[in-house]
């Protein structure tokens, strides 16, 4: 297990108001970047919740997206914020390693189910230097969260099937990796269905509520 302190977490978020686009069909412009932000912040919450954590900055330029990093008392850095989410995180391992600190776990800011558990018992599972610890999307293709040491112990590379591929990175590296599967990290929200199913869960959330208010109009009953 990492040392209290040193896991910091890095969270790339890419504009807000062209967040979402796979579910143009069903939610309009308008309430694509209202779920964006109620996502993020639900999961800023949980992520200031995680007990043995030191920090956590955002990877973005996005105006309220440093909003709620600052009511929640997280850095931003704007290095990377264009460069895609591969390049964000890969800013952020940088920026890490440059403050010394010895860890990274990175997720994206769209887990609407994750929870401070969770990523504790992901730091819990990740051994010393160098490791790399990984929790994978439901459908085993994404790479949802990923717990590394040092931050760039192994090259990453983000999208819709990034997991194995990571899986081989970390043993091109000589590091045999940690895999942790579990349902609030693995759920995503990237297309309609995800949607729909999330509706359908009746969450309590920012943004379960958000999607209740709005079923008839996504057409997410």
């Amino acid at each position: 297990m990492s040392d209290p302190g040193e896991v910091w977490a890095i969270i790339p978020v890419k504009e807000t108001s062209g967040a979402k686009q796979r579910l143009a069909p069903v939610l309009p412009a308008k309430l694509r970047q209202a779920l964006a932000l109620a996502l993020l912040e639900d999961v800023i919450e949980v992520v200031a919740g995680v007990k043995g954590l030191g920090g956590a900055v955002l990877v973005t330029v996005d105006p309220q997206a440093e909003v709620l990093a600052d009511r929640y008392g997280m850095a931003t850095l704007a290095d990377g914020a264009h460069d895609g989410h591969t390049g964000a995180v890969n800013a952020g391992a940088r920026h890490l390693i440059t403050q010394g600190h010895g860890t990274m776990l990175t997720l994206p800011g769209d887990l609407p189910l994750v929870t401070a558990a969770e990523i504790e018992t992901l730091i819990a599972a990740h051994g010393g230097a160098p490791s790399f610890t990984i929790a994978p999307a439901h459908d085993d293709l994404g790479s949802n969260a990923i717990l590394m040491s040092p931050p760039q112990a192994v090259p990453l590379r983000f999208g819709e099937d990034s997991f194995f591929p990571h899986l081989a990175a970390a043993r091109a590296q000589g590091i045999e990796p940690c895999v942790l599967r579990l349902p609030g990290l693995a759920f995503d929200i990237d297309n309609p269905q995800d949607l729909h199913h999330f509706a359908r869960l009746g969450a309590t959330t920012r943004a379960g509520r958000l999607i209740a208010q709005h079923a008839n109009e996504m057409g997410a009953e």
